[in-house]
Protein backbone atom coordinates (compact mmCIF):
# COMPACT_ATOMS: atom_id res chain seq x y z
CA UNK A 1 0.00 0.00 0.00
CA UNK A 2 0.79 3.89 -0.77
CA UNK A 3 2.57 5.61 2.14
CA UNK A 4 -0.10 8.18 1.41
CA UNK A 5 -3.08 5.96 0.97
CA UNK A 6 -4.27 7.01 4.12
CA UNK A 7 -4.87 10.61 2.97
CA UNK A 8 -7.33 9.58 0.42
CA UNK A 9 -10.89 9.64 1.32
CA UNK A 10 -12.53 6.19 1.52
CA UNK A 11 -15.54 5.54 -1.06
CA UNK A 12 -18.65 4.65 0.67
CA UNK A 13 -19.93 1.14 0.81
CA UNK A 14 -23.29 0.93 -0.60
CA UNK A 15 -25.49 -1.47 -0.77
CA UNK A 16 -26.27 -3.33 -4.81
CA UNK A 17 -29.49 -1.98 -5.23
CA UNK A 18 -27.67 1.72 -4.46
CA UNK A 19 -24.87 1.05 -6.56
CA UNK A 20 -26.31 -0.14 -10.11
CA UNK A 21 -28.95 2.73 -9.52
CA UNK A 22 -25.85 5.02 -9.75
CA UNK A 23 -23.82 2.79 -12.82
CA UNK A 24 -26.85 3.78 -14.44
CA UNK A 25 -26.80 7.34 -14.13
CA UNK A 26 -26.05 9.01 -17.36
CA UNK A 27 -22.82 11.25 -18.07
CA UNK A 28 -23.44 15.43 -17.68
CA UNK A 29 -23.32 16.52 -20.89
CA UNK A 30 -21.37 20.01 -21.43
CA UNK A 31 -23.94 23.13 -22.59
CA UNK A 32 -24.32 23.37 -26.51
CA UNK A 33 -25.79 25.47 -29.17
CA UNK A 34 -29.47 24.60 -28.57
CA UNK A 35 -31.80 27.40 -27.89
CA UNK A 36 -32.63 28.38 -24.22
CA UNK A 37 -35.97 27.17 -24.70
CA UNK A 38 -35.35 23.57 -26.27
CA UNK A 39 -32.81 23.14 -22.98
CA UNK A 40 -34.18 21.32 -19.99
CA UNK A 41 -32.51 23.17 -17.15
CA UNK A 42 -32.72 22.28 -13.66
CA UNK A 43 -32.94 24.89 -11.16
CA UNK A 44 -31.77 23.87 -7.81
CA UNK A 45 -31.86 25.15 -4.31
CA UNK A 46 -30.42 23.86 -0.92
CA UNK A 47 -30.94 24.63 2.53
CA UNK A 48 -27.77 23.86 4.65
CA UNK A 49 -26.83 23.51 8.61
CA UNK A 50 -24.93 26.86 7.89
CA UNK A 51 -22.40 28.70 4.98
CA UNK A 52 -19.58 26.83 6.11
CA UNK A 53 -18.71 24.99 2.95
CA UNK A 54 -16.32 22.51 3.99
CA UNK A 55 -18.08 21.81 7.48
CA UNK A 56 -21.86 22.54 6.92
CA UNK A 57 -24.07 20.03 5.92
CA UNK A 58 -26.97 19.23 2.88
CA UNK A 59 -30.34 19.91 5.40
CA UNK A 60 -33.02 20.08 2.55
CA UNK A 61 -33.32 20.39 -1.36
CA UNK A 62 -35.76 21.64 -3.64
CA UNK A 63 -35.52 21.60 -7.49
CA UNK A 64 -37.79 22.35 -10.21
CA UNK A 65 -37.38 21.45 -14.55
CA UNK A 66 -37.30 23.98 -16.60
CA UNK A 67 -38.86 22.59 -20.06
CA UNK A 68 -40.13 23.83 -23.34
CA UNK A 69 -39.64 27.64 -22.07
CA UNK A 70 -41.97 26.89 -19.23
CA UNK A 71 -41.86 25.58 -15.62
CA UNK A 72 -43.02 22.13 -15.53
CA UNK A 73 -45.04 22.27 -12.55
CA UNK A 74 -45.71 18.27 -12.77
CA UNK A 75 -42.30 17.92 -11.90
CA UNK A 76 -41.15 18.91 -8.52
CA UNK A 77 -38.77 17.74 -6.05
CA UNK A 78 -38.11 17.90 -2.60
CA UNK A 79 -36.54 15.43 -0.01
CA UNK A 80 -35.25 16.53 3.72
CA UNK A 81 -32.22 14.87 4.77
CA UNK A 82 -31.75 12.95 8.12
CA UNK A 83 -28.99 14.59 9.27
CA UNK A 84 -27.31 13.12 13.11
CA UNK A 85 -26.39 15.46 15.74
CA UNK A 86 -27.14 18.30 13.76
CA UNK A 87 -26.63 21.77 15.58
CA UNK A 88 -29.80 24.06 15.14
CA UNK A 89 -28.86 27.18 14.83
CA UNK A 90 -30.41 30.31 13.63
CA UNK A 91 -30.00 29.94 9.89
CA UNK A 92 -31.56 26.33 10.38
CA UNK A 93 -34.52 27.57 12.35
CA UNK A 94 -35.47 30.27 9.51
CA UNK A 95 -35.91 27.36 7.05
CA UNK A 96 -38.41 26.08 9.37
CA UNK A 97 -36.31 22.83 9.93
CA UNK A 98 -36.76 21.49 13.71
CA UNK A 99 -35.46 18.24 14.98
CA UNK A 100 -38.42 16.62 13.95
CA UNK A 101 -38.92 17.51 10.34
CA UNK A 102 -34.98 16.16 10.45
CA UNK A 103 -35.01 13.48 12.39
CA UNK A 104 -38.15 12.37 9.54
CA UNK A 105 -35.87 12.29 6.67
CA UNK A 106 -34.76 10.56 4.05
CA UNK A 107 -31.23 8.97 4.04
CA UNK A 108 -29.02 11.17 2.50
CA UNK A 109 -27.63 8.55 -0.27
CA UNK A 110 -31.14 7.70 -1.06
CA UNK A 111 -32.16 11.71 -1.46
CA UNK A 112 -29.14 12.33 -3.30
CA UNK A 113 -29.29 9.68 -5.90
CA UNK A 114 -33.18 10.68 -6.31
CA UNK A 115 -32.07 14.10 -7.35
CA UNK A 116 -29.59 12.89 -9.95
CA UNK A 117 -31.76 10.44 -11.25
CA UNK A 118 -34.39 13.76 -11.31
CA UNK A 119 -31.22 15.96 -13.06
CA UNK A 120 -30.36 13.29 -15.38
CA UNK A 121 -27.57 15.01 -18.22
CA UNK A 122 -29.52 18.55 -17.63
CA UNK A 123 -27.35 21.55 -16.72
CA UNK A 124 -28.02 23.24 -13.19
CA UNK A 125 -29.36 27.21 -12.50
CA UNK A 126 -29.01 28.16 -8.78
CA UNK A 127 -29.09 31.42 -6.98
CA UNK A 128 -25.56 31.96 -5.93
CA UNK A 129 -24.82 28.86 -7.69
CA UNK A 130 -20.75 28.54 -6.57
CA UNK A 131 -22.48 27.24 -2.99
CA UNK A 132 -25.16 24.92 -4.30
CA UNK A 133 -22.11 23.34 -6.41
CA UNK A 134 -19.81 22.76 -3.77
CA UNK A 135 -22.25 21.37 -0.89
CA UNK A 136 -23.82 19.22 -3.61
CA UNK A 137 -20.27 17.86 -4.63
CA UNK A 138 -19.31 17.47 -0.95
CA UNK A 139 -22.44 15.27 -0.10
CA UNK A 140 -22.62 13.28 -3.40
CA UNK A 141 -19.09 12.43 -2.93
CA UNK A 142 -19.17 11.88 0.79
CA UNK A 143 -22.73 9.40 0.76
CA UNK A 144 -22.16 8.27 -3.01
CA UNK A 145 -18.74 8.30 -3.95
CA UNK A 146 -19.64 10.29 -6.38
CA UNK A 147 -18.42 13.37 -8.72
CA UNK A 148 -20.44 15.87 -9.54
CA UNK A 149 -19.41 17.09 -13.19
CA UNK A 150 -22.65 19.09 -14.02
CA UNK A 151 -22.45 22.89 -15.85
CA UNK A 152 -23.80 25.25 -12.79
CA UNK A 153 -24.74 29.12 -14.13
CA UNK A 154 -25.13 31.29 -11.42
CA UNK A 155 -28.77 33.35 -11.67
CA UNK A 156 -27.27 35.67 -9.17
CA UNK A 157 -24.31 36.76 -12.51
CA UNK A 158 -27.30 36.16 -15.29
CA UNK A 159 -29.27 39.19 -13.51
CA UNK A 160 -27.15 41.91 -13.54
CA UNK A 161 -25.32 40.62 -16.45
CA UNK A 162 -28.52 40.90 -18.73
CA UNK A 163 -30.09 43.87 -16.62
CA UNK A 164 -27.52 46.24 -15.91
CA UNK A 165 -30.36 49.45 -15.77
CA UNK A 166 -30.79 48.01 -12.62
CA UNK A 167 -27.49 48.81 -11.05
CA UNK A 168 -27.91 46.22 -8.14
CA UNK A 169 -24.32 44.37 -7.84
CA UNK A 170 -23.83 41.06 -5.35
CA UNK A 171 -27.81 41.66 -4.36
CA UNK A 172 -29.79 38.74 -3.07
CA UNK A 173 -33.09 36.70 -4.28
CA UNK A 174 -35.34 39.05 -2.80
CA UNK A 175 -33.65 42.17 -4.33
CA UNK A 176 -33.88 41.23 -7.82
CA UNK A 177 -38.03 39.46 -7.04
CA UNK A 178 -38.55 43.17 -5.86
CA UNK A 179 -36.97 44.53 -8.40
CA UNK A 180 -39.18 42.47 -11.10
CA UNK A 181 -42.12 42.66 -8.94
CA UNK A 182 -42.41 38.88 -8.76
CA UNK A 183 -45.63 37.45 -6.68
CA UNK A 184 -43.95 35.37 -4.29
CA UNK A 185 -45.58 33.64 -1.30
CA UNK A 186 -43.11 31.83 0.10
CA UNK A 187 -39.25 32.08 0.74
CA UNK A 188 -36.59 30.24 2.46
CA UNK A 189 -38.06 26.84 2.14
CA UNK A 190 -35.87 24.92 -0.54
CA UNK A 191 -38.65 24.03 -2.92
CA UNK A 192 -40.13 27.86 -2.70
CA UNK A 193 -36.90 29.59 -3.04
CA UNK A 194 -36.20 26.83 -6.54
CA UNK A 195 -39.36 28.29 -7.92
CA UNK A 196 -38.83 31.79 -7.54
CA UNK A 197 -35.83 31.26 -8.76
CA UNK A 198 -36.88 29.62 -11.68
CA UNK A 199 -39.29 32.56 -12.20
CA UNK A 200 -36.45 34.72 -12.30
CA UNK A 201 -34.82 32.78 -14.64
CA UNK A 202 -37.39 32.62 -17.46
CA UNK A 203 -37.54 36.56 -17.47
CA UNK A 204 -33.84 36.48 -17.77
CA UNK A 205 -34.02 34.05 -20.37
CA UNK A 206 -36.28 36.29 -22.39
CA UNK A 207 -33.67 39.30 -22.03
CA UNK A 208 -30.95 36.79 -22.99
CA UNK A 209 -32.90 36.32 -26.42
CA UNK A 210 -33.17 40.18 -26.77
CA UNK A 211 -29.28 40.73 -26.41
CA UNK A 212 -28.78 38.17 -28.88
CA UNK A 213 -27.75 35.08 -26.37
CA UNK A 214 -29.72 32.36 -27.55
CA UNK A 215 -28.35 29.20 -26.62
CA UNK A 216 -26.98 27.73 -23.08
CA UNK A 217 -23.11 27.72 -24.45
CA UNK A 218 -23.45 31.22 -25.82
CA UNK A 219 -24.86 32.34 -22.31
CA UNK A 220 -22.15 30.46 -20.38
CA UNK A 221 -19.40 32.26 -22.81
CA UNK A 222 -21.20 35.58 -22.01
CA UNK A 223 -21.45 35.61 -18.18
CA UNK A 224 -17.85 34.29 -17.96
CA UNK A 225 -16.85 37.17 -20.04
CA UNK A 226 -18.78 39.58 -18.37
CA UNK A 227 -17.13 38.27 -14.84
CA UNK A 228 -13.51 38.81 -16.09
CA UNK A 229 -14.49 42.33 -16.59
CA UNK A 230 -15.92 42.60 -13.03
CA UNK A 231 -12.73 40.88 -11.56
CA UNK A 232 -10.53 43.14 -13.76
CA UNK A 233 -8.90 45.71 -11.63
CA UNK A 234 -9.46 49.18 -12.55
CA UNK A 235 -7.25 51.93 -12.86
Amino acid sequence: MSLFAWLRPTSPTLPAEVQQRLDRLPDATALGECSLREQRWVVLDLETTGLNMNKDRVLSIGAVVIEDGAIDFSQQFERTLQCAEVKLGPSVLIHGLGPSAIAAGSDPAEALLDLMEYIGDSPVLAFHAPFDQHMLGRALKDHLGYKLQHPFLDVADMAPLLCPQAHIREAGLDDWIDWFKLEVFERHHASADALATAELALILFSRARQQQIHSPLNLQQRLSQWKRRQQAPSF
